[in-house]
């Protein structure tokens, strides 16, 4: 059994939280924990699943992965609607890694159902 931590910090293991969503099991039930995921996304180098969870409208051609990035650890600072019955969210987070601090307000929306990233707010 895999008992890795997941790098979200939720304290469950990565294969019962984010790598599920990862590898496609489950799908992200709030924008929250599309944002967790997302990040314990780059965490893992897993470009696939951030480009899968970019909006269509704003998807860039790559998601700007590098592999050398050592991620430590998010802080969701606040959220803004985004539940299970909602269709747009806000979540502000802090991103630790080894070198700084990636500090962002971002909006998700459900697109085709799902929860997708949309864009950083000013």
């Amino acid at each position: 059994m895999n008992t890795k931590l997941c790098p979200c910090g939720t304290g469950q293991s990565y294969v019962d939280c984010c790598g599920a969503l990862h590898s496609g099991a489950r799908t992200a039930a709030t924008a929250e924990q599309l944002m967790r995921s997302r990040y314990s996304a780059f965490a893992v180098s897993d470009e696939d699943y951030l480009l899968r969870t970019w909006a269509a409208k704003h998807r860039p051609a790559s998601a700007g992965v590098d592999p050398s990035d050592r991620w430590l650890k998010l802080e969701i600072v606040a959220t803004e609607n985004g539940g299970l019955l909602q269709n747009e969210g806000v979540v502000e987070f802090r991103a630790h890694y080894v070198g700084g601090i990636v500090h962002e307000r971002s909006r998700f929306v459900r697109e085709n159902g799902q929860w997708v990233y949309a864009e950083a707010l000013s």
